[in-house]
């Protein structure tokens, strides 16, 4: 078994062994606390989920580095080596509130190139995951290649935050975009938006403020079905500090990001 391999096989159960957990864990009242405001939540469950990977990791690969939200992995200033990146719980609200709508989400970067994504939505058991070069999958099944297209034809994932005056875009860059489309949905959880452009249940996502553990899963498995994802600018993320984050079709992204993003004349 080739290292990948292995990594990925070991990745799938700690996935599924803390899905059981968190699942497990509904039944009992939570601790629940701020981060940065209010609305910022965290809770044990988080936590937990955090240092079980942590150690799961550390015992498995000593010399692997882990880069978690919560903040009991490594201190990371470069991605040099093997990184994984990793959400215990992206979607925390919903977590707390719902019950539903949230999912783990990890990546394994190898000297800052993806190698390996995953994204768990814990309560429908749907692991999405992928190996950069060997294919993308929802479960055993084989995710279709992207397909192209327009904007009218379109479902874009959007915040109601970025169409309302607020401190990180004017808001009217993106209301034509919202007048052209066909729907606009969010969800709640930058994992679980992003594995639905993956598998075209969504053409785009736009964000104004996502962390690498947010989108770090998600970004292998969309370009290995051919998919960008970029900053708003269409450039490479920062996989080290916040960015704002641009997942889309092929074709439609070039399409939303020179039209509506740049504001590009004909």
């Amino acid at each position: 078994m080739s290292q990948w391999k292995e990594i990925d096989a070991n990745a799938k159960k700690w996935l599924k062994e803390a899905g059981e957990s968190i699942k497990a864990s509904f039944e009992n009242k939570l601790s629940v606390t701020t981060k940065s405001n209010p609305n910022d939540l965290v809770t044990n469950i988080d936590k937990e989920t955090e240092q079980y990977f942590i150690q799961q990791i550390k015992n498995s690969y000593p010399d692997h580095r882990v880069f978690g939200e919560e903040g009991f992995g490594d201190e990371i200033e470069t991605l040099d080596g093997i990184v994984w990146i990793i959400d215990p719980i992206d979607g925390t609200m919903n977590f707390i509130h719902q019950q539903r709508n949230f999912a783990i989400s990890i990546g394994v970067y190898k000297n800052g190139k993806g190698k390996l994504g995953y994204i768990y939505d814990v309560v429908l058991d749907e692991l999405y995951h992928a190996e950069a070069g060997s294919g993308a999958f929802l479960n055993d099944a084989a995710i279709p290649k992207l397909e192209k297209t327009p904007v009218s034809k379109a479902i874009v994932s959007l915040n109601a935050t970025w169409v309302t005056p607020n401190k990180r875009i004017d808001h009217q860059t993106l209301t034509p975009l919202v007048k052209d489309v066909r729907g606009t949905r969010s969800y709640g959880s930058a994992a679980l938006e992003l594995a639905y452009v993956a598998t075209g249940r969504l053409d785009a996502y736009i964000t104004m403020r996502l962390s690498p553990w947010d989108y770090a899963g998600g970004k292998v498995i969309v370009e290995e079905l051919g998919g960008k994802v970029t900053n708003l600018e269409g450039e490479e993320l920062d996989l080290i500090n916040p960015s704002p984050v641009f997942a889309c079709k092929p074709g439609l992204h070039e399409e939303i990001l020179h039209k509506y993003l740049l504001n590009e004349k004909k």
